[in-house]
């Protein structure tokens, strides 16, 4: 998505160097006011620094490192799943029924789901059957093919929900704990990197520190923030932030929700009408409704996307710690069920570990052995540098 939006823009700025801080500075003392309240960014930010001299690395160069960053940050999914296939196949010379069956529970082990697995292994057999294929390395790449297939399918050019005019509205989403909050601030860190002027609106009241936290993020990234009282009616933080932002020429508008207990009803109930109000105040608004899934959860992560999807129809998905989990194929099963985009993952803690998300350089990295490495990024950086598709 933010690739699309840098072209729209005419901005192709360089990726930023990585920080050695990791998280928002603490947010004891910050004041929430007893009124509404808009924070101005601090003059000198410390991810708004000179960026002037030096000598920026070359697009070959960035693509390399990107792709070894999201090798690694999928380091414990890949390691998990390659290894068990790589014992799975060791010695085997023909592809059987015993086969299927082992393949069977390394899939579900790395949570692609049942309903995922059984279909991917339902047409894995056609194609056995039909090529008449007897090397069991050959199935590997079949697999990786279909898994390839569900991603790609799944996705949706950014620039069916981008705005023709006006600030393009992202309205988040995403259970308490699931790292929503630190999302939007790596994300308006991405915005700013690529030119864009970010408003952050704080429209969840309700959990303590919420308010103070999308602030400290507001002064790091260098990006203001609308905020209220705790515990204010979140549709009137956003009516009130949209009317500050309508003069002042704002690009992206990011609006922090309450982290819902996605089983009750009447909360439920309430994102809908903050939904309803962005879309008064902006026609069109929000542009994208993007759900923040933390990976490890696993198929609980399946249940919190099905009843966000019911009540506010979810565009895009943001999939957070996938550097902490062995089970990375929750992003196959997620692309196959509700055939909604991953805008982005999280592969770390760092600013830059936020990645709009590549269906195919994602199944080339976790795929890819140590031995390997090297030539895939090497691959990826040539066509980079020759303008070509990325992997």
């Amino acid at each position: 998505m933010l690739s699309w939006f840098k072209k729209k823009m005419g901005e192709t700025p360089p990726e930023p160097e990585p920080e050695a801080e990791t998280t928002p500075p603490p947010s004891a003392g910050e004041e929430t006011g007893e009124q509404a309240a808009v924070v101005e960014p601090e003059a000198a930010s410390s991810v708004a620094g000179d960026e002037a001299g030096g000598v920026q690395p070359s697009a070959a160069t960035g693509a390399t490192s990107f792709f070894n960053r999201l090798r690694q940050g999928l380091s414990r999914t890949r390691e998990s799943f390659v290894n068990q296939m790589d014992e799975l196949f060791l010695g085997r010379k023909v592809i059987d029924a015993e086969l299927f069956d082992e393949l069977e529970e390394i899939l579900i082990t790395a949570d692609l789901g049942a309903a995922t697995t059984t279909e991917l292994l339902e047409r894995a057999r056609e194609q056995v059957k039909r090529q008449d294929l007897n090397d069991p390395r050959a199935l590997e790449e079949i697999l990786q093919q279909l898994l390839q297939e569900y991603l790609v399918q799944a996705d949706r050019p950014a620039e069916l929900v981008m705005p023709a005019s006006g600030p393009f509205v992202i309205m988040v989403l995403g259970v308490n704990g699931v790292g929503k909050t630190t999302t939007i601030g790596k994300l308006a860190y991405k915005f700013k990197k690529s030119g864009q002027k970010v408003l952050l609106v704080a429209a969840d009241t309700f959990r303590a520190a919420a308010i103070e936290q999308l602030q400290a993020w507001g002064r790091r990234v260098d990006a203001e923030v609308v905020a209220q009282q705790h515990g204010a009616d979140p549709s009137s933080v956003i009516y009130d932030a949209f009317d500050y932002a309508r003069p002042r020429d704002f690009d992206v508008i990011i609006v922090d929700t309450a982290g819902r207990l996605h089983t009750k009803v009447n909360l439920m109930e309430e994102l809908r009408k903050v939904k309803r109000v962005m879309s008064q105040k902006i026609p069109g608004a929000p542009h994208e409704v993007m759900l923040v899934i933390d990976a490890t959860t696993g198929q609980n992560g399946i249940s919190q996307a099905r009843l966000f999807q019911e009540a506010v129809d979810v565009s895009g998905i943001a999939l957070t710690k996938l550097d902490g989990t062995a089970r990375g194929g929750i992003v196959a099963n997620i692309c196959r069920e509700f055939k909604i985009p991953i805008r982005f993952i999280g592969i770390g803690e760092q600013m830059e570990d936020l990645r709009d998300f590549d269906p195919r350089e994602f199944v080339s990295a976790l795929f890819s052995r140590d031995r390997e490495a090297t030539r895939d990024a090497d691959t990826a950086a040539d066509q980079i540098e020759n303008g070509s598709d990325r992997p």
